[in-house]
């Protein structure tokens, strides 16, 4: 699972337009953000895999790929399932975890591709059904 994107940014090396290619995936359970960058004018090349992925690029997924969003579905019963996989995975508290299982029943738990399938994991993992889909 990945979504990637194209920038220019200014070459270290020579200062000319140095093409980049980001590409966020899902490996091994873990969020990962991979850049390959050339520049055309001087040769100068990079690699950069398994760093963070910046804000400013996570916004240009978005807007490139549009926001990919996680729903569940199941008996309601199964909602202190969903919200004790969400603590897990997140590791966040109650408060936040309630605060995101009512994002995820009501539709509007969205980000990158990548992001939501890391997060639909936890529950199909725990048997409940979850997909990511775009609108």
């Amino acid at each position: 699972m990945y979504e990637s994107v194209r920038y220019c940014e200014m070459c270290r090396d020579c200062g000319a337009e140095l093409e980049c290619r980001g590409v966020q995936a899902l490996v091994d359970g873990r969020l990962r953000w991979d850049v390959e960058s050339a520049c055309s004018a001087c040769g100068f090349a990079v690699a950069v895999c398994g760093g963070d992925l910046p804000s400013e690029r996570r916004d240009q997924l978005l807007a490139e790929h549009g926001p990919a969003t996680l729903r569940v579905s199941g008996p309601s019963a199964k909602n202190a399932v969903i919200m004790r996989v969400l603590r897990a995975e997140l590791g966040v508290d109650l408060v936040s975890a309630r605060v995101l299982l009512g994002r995820v029943l009501s539709g509007d738990c969205s980000g990158t591709l990548p992001e939501m399938e890391l997060l639909a994991r936890g529950p199909r993992a725990s048997g409940i059904a979850a997909a990511v889909t775009r609108p």
